[in-house]
C-alpha cells in the first residue's frame, strides 16, 4: 500500500472484534485422534473435530468433510468394541499356539532326522566293514 507521495502505509490495527470476526468468518478446525490400548486391546478411542467459525461457515465444512452424516460415521456400539477386541486377543493367541506346535514339529522332525541319520551311517559302516571283511577274504584266498 502507497500513499500518493510514495511512502508506505502501516497496516490499521486491528482490535478483538477484527480477530473474532475474522475467526468466525474463516474458521479455526481443531482435528483430534486418539487411542488407548492395553495388550492389543483398544480401550478408547477419541475423533474430535473442534471447530470455531460461524454457523455457516461450520455448515460447509461439515458437508466438505461428511460430518453432518453422524449415524453413518458415528462412533460403534460398546459389543462392537469388545467384539472386536476379543477376536483380536483370540487371533493373538491362536498365533502364539500355532508357533509353538510349529517349533515342537519342527525340533521333533530333527530329532527323528538326527536318529535315523546315525542308524544310515551305523548301517552304512557295518555294511563297509562287512564288505572290507569279505574283500579280505578273497584277497586272502588268493594269496594262500
Amino acid at each position: 500500500m502507497t500513499s500518493g507521495a510514495g511512502y508506505l502505509e502501516r497496516p490499521a490495527p486491528s482490535g478483538l472484534a477484527d480477530v473474532v470476526e475474522t475467526i468466525l468468518d474463516k474458521g479455526i478446525v481443531i482435528d483430534a485422534y486418539a487411542r488407548l490400548s492395553l495388550v492389543g486391546i483398544e480401550i478408547l478411542t477419541i475423533d474430535a473435530r473442534i471447530v470455531v467459525a460461524s454457523v455457516d461457515t461450520y455448515l460447509r465444512f461439515a458437508e466438505a468433510t461428511n460430518r453432518l452424516e453422524l449415524e453413518a460415521v458415528g462412533p460403534k456400539s460398546l459389543p462392537d468394541m469388545l467384539t472386536k477386541g476379543v477376536e483380536s486377543t483370540v487371533e493373538h493367541i491362536a498365533a502364539d499356539v500355532v508357533e509353538g506346535k510349529i517349533e515342537d514339529v519342527k525340533d521333533s522332525v530333527k530329532d527323528s532326522v538326527g536318529e535315523v541319520k546315525d542308524a544310515v551311517t551305523g548301517a552304512v559302516r557295518g555294511a563297509a566293514e562287512k564288505v572290507g571283511d569279505k574283500v579280505d577274504d578273497v584277497l586272502g584266498d588268493d594269496d594262500s
